[in-house]
């Protein structure tokens, strides 16, 4: 079966964690890079990747990499590649680009030259003048950073953090590729009691239960590459038959949501049966100062408000501190926080283990990592 790069893209600072799950998957990395990793696979990889990857945002086929200054490069480059492969004959192929710090820095005008030397290259492969792109959509992206020049074909149509679940959303809402990445950082585990005291529409719950339970992420969806020809019919059934029979649906989680707002909860509750995890996820309406258990080494993994809208700043800083009189009582258990407030430690009274920087939408956050002790016996 023929080799093919593929490209996973992933927000920034979560490109080891997408390259983690590439290689679980047990395809080659290539490279590691801003936004992206790089692996080969073959024609079940698209399949399996989409519907497998928990924290990337999509995956794309490399078409090629070269450098160009000139439109005239990036147009005999371009069309030098085997669209064929492909393109087929009815197909729609939109372009779309992106230019930093190059030469070429018209995204429009690059846009224009790449899709006229795919239609040239598809006229001199099929013998026609004019195509009616009414078919399969093979969306094409030309990305120049620094002259060179990427071109790859999206595999994935709506991007993997649409898993299907999410109907409506909270006020600040986590995007699920992102749960899912503060979740495979705090080393979450189905053994363990997790607790979300700001669930809001219930993400982090679910994408922990789908983890715990190795539900596939992309298993409720549909992709746009499943309409390419190219693609056997026959690979897509084989790569969805084993979500099928690797899934743990007996597997018994403990999973809690609290959250001050009861017509949030109530979302969340709807977004979890949406999922089909009524029977592995509690929600209940709860101040986090009445936060407890009597559960043993636990983790906090969460998404607080973070003051930054005008007049929330006093009352999200005596949140923190809340946070911090609470959580203390919890001593055996490990603690994750994802907030933009740069006083956040200070507030809750204590520094933590480990920080990592990462982006909740446009909004640079720091994820607060406080290590519980580990289990006795482990």
């Amino acid at each position: 079966m023929m080799k093919i790069e593929l490209i996973a893209t992933s927000t920034f600072g979560l490109e080891s964690i997408v390259a983690d799950e590439v290689e679980d998957l047990g395809y080659k990395k290539l490279s590691v890079e801003n936004g992206k990793v790089t692996f080969l696979g073959d024609e079940k990889a698209i399949c399996r990747s989409n519907l497998w990857l928990r924290v990337a945002d999509r995956v794309k086929i490399k078409m090629g990499e070269f450098k160009a200054t000139t439109f005239e490069e990036l147009f005999e480059q371009t069309k030098a590649l085997p669209w064929e492969w492909w393109i087929t004959q009815d197909a729609k192929f939109p372009v779309e680009g992106k230019s930093i710090k190059s030469t070429l820095y018209s995204v429009s005008d690059c846009q224009a030259i790449v899709k006229k030397a795919v239609v040239d290259r598809l006229k001199d492969t099929y013998g026609d003048q004019w195509f009616s792109e009414e078919g399969p959509t093979y969306k094409i992206e030309v990305s120049i950073l620094k002259d060179t020049v990427t071109l790859s074909i999206d595999t994935t149509g709506p991007g993997l953090h649409k898993r299907g679940y999410r109907t409506e959303q909270g006020k600040a809402p986590v995007k699920e590729t992102l749960a899912a990445a503060m979740l495979k950082l705090a080393k979450y585990n189905s053994e363990r009691t997790l607790i979300d005291p700001f669930c809001g529409s219930g993400t982090i719950c679910i994408e922990a239960a789908m983890i715990g339970q190795n539900i596939a992420p992309g298993m409720n969806r549909e992709f746009v590459s499943e309409s390419w020809e190219n693609i056997s019919k026959k690979s897509w059934k084989k790569a969805r038959k084993e979500t099928h029979d690797v899934a743990e649906y007996d597997k018994q989680l403990s999973i809690q949501g609290y959250d001050v707002n009861g017509r949030i909860t109530k979302i969340a509750q709807q977004h979890i049966g949406e999922a089909m995890l009524d029977d592995v996820i509690h929600i209940q309406k709860r101040d986090v100062k009445d936060l407890s258990s009597k559960d043993k080494y636990g983790m906090i993994v969460t998404n607080p408000p973070y003051g930054e809208r005008i007049g929330e700043k006093e009352q999200v800083e005596e949140l923190y501190r809340t946070m911090g009189d609470v959580f203390s009582e919890l001593e055996t258990w490990s603690f994750y926080v994802l907030t933009s407030n740069r006083d956040f430690e200070e507030l809750f009274g204590k520094e933590a283990t480990k920080r990592r920087k990462l982006y909740n939408g446009r909004i640079a956050c720091q994820y607060y990592q406080y290590y519980g002790p580990k289990p006795s016996g482990r």
